[in-house]
């Protein structure tokens, strides 16, 4: 039987409202210019200075890739610390309903879905009696 100083620890939290998910956003913001800039900048140089609006296979590959990387960023912060670099400051965190840690996959599925209804997850939170978002 777990006693208090042999039990794993879980981190209890209540959702968030609507206004800090949305600074958090915002926040979170800052950290994919330079990022989307830098694949930008690679798939100008891959395709020899010239914009891709003219070859619509590239900018799939470039958009693909810029979703991906946005992924990662989420997902390896939500998986590493439960946070992302806009959380931090508004103490958020992303935690499973048992309070652990959510899975890698769970993660990319709550990306895919804040992805697939953008503001529509959020918005959730003001006719959600517990403030959950659908994500």
């Amino acid at each position: 039987m777990d006693t208090p100083s042999n039990a794993p620890s879980r981190r209890s939290a209540q959702p968030a409202a609507l206004g800090w998910r949305l600074l958090a956003l915002t926040y979170d913001c800052l950290p994919m210019i330079p990022l989307f800039l830098i694949i930008g900048a690679l798939v100008l140089w891959m395709y020899g200075g010239r914009t891709v609006e003219n070859s619509p296979a590239l900018r799939v590959l470039e958009l693909t890739a810029m979703w991906f990387l946005a992924g990662a960023y989420f997902v390896i912060s939500w998986r590493r610390g439960g946070q992302t670099v806009g959380m931090r400051p508004w103490r958020l965190v992303v935690l499973a309903a048992d309070g652990n840690p959510a899975s890698w996959g769970k993660l990319w599925l709550r990306y895919l879905v804040a992805w697939l209804t953008p503001g529509i997850c959020l918005l959730w939170t003001l006719v959600d009696a517990e403030r959950r978002g659908l994500h």
